[in-house]
């Protein structure tokens, strides 16, 4: 990762926007693309133009995300002028991979790893889940050594397996500061501190124990 960690550049203010952040992810070399957000009020849940949409506010505004996902500050900046409230979507599979998995592993898992002294990475806790963010594992020569979750083809999915999530290749997460169908922003429990990011394998242990 590149740039300034984002965890020194946020202490200098409590609260940074939702513009701030997505400038800082690309500043560390993170793409970004623009995501639909939850509607409080209407008929419908969420900004996007299917109806029923089942991962309201959790999925890109674009079927096209994977190609419009960059780090270009003036264009970042155009998008979130244009939709201030997006959510913001972080494609995996690129810079890191993510392991999203239910509350109480995520939580029990960071316990053991700062107990142990050991780097969790950037973790994030977005409603039920956390998400360890880890090195990727890119497109290993073996293509069954890795997993990839189409959320915006299939969300139901993350009901009928509701343990480890492995996001890789063609997937994404929904990035702090977004907002949840709830009303909760997704947040850093450990903020990206510009150390590399950590093993999957070494993460995935601890998440297995």
């Amino acid at each position: 990762m590149v740039g300034v960690p984002l965890a020194r550049r946020t202490r200098k203010r409590s609260r940074p926007t939702r513009i701030d952040l997505v400038l800082e992810y690309a500043a560390m070399g993170w793409p970004v693309v623009p995501g639909a957000f939850p509607l409080r009020q209407g008929p419908r849940a969420c900004s996007c133009d299917r109806l029923g949409c089942p991962d309201p506010g959790a999925h890109p505004l674009s079927p096209a995300w994977h190609l419009q996902a960059t780090t270009d500050p003036a264009l970042l900046t155009r998008w979130w002028q244009a939709e201030p409230e997006a959510n913001v979507i972080l494609p995996t599979g690129r810079v890191f991979d993510v392991f999203d998995v239910p509350l109480a592993i995520g939580l029990s898992a960071l316990t053991r790893i700062d107990n142990a002294g050991a780097h969790s990475g950037p973790v994030a806790a977005k409603g039920d889940r956390v998400l360890f963010y880890v090195a990727t594992r890119g497109n290993p020569e073996d293509e069954d050594e890795w997993w990839s979750c189409h959320l915006d083809c299939d969300p139901a999915t993350i009901d009928d397996t509701p343990g480890l999530r492995w996001h890789c290749r063609d997937s994404y997460v929904v990035a702090p500061p977004s907002t949840l169908p709830a009303g909760q922003p997704v947040s850093w429990l450990r903020p990206p501190d510009g150390l590399p990011l950590p093993d999957p394998l070494r993460i995935l242990e601890w998440l297995a124990d």
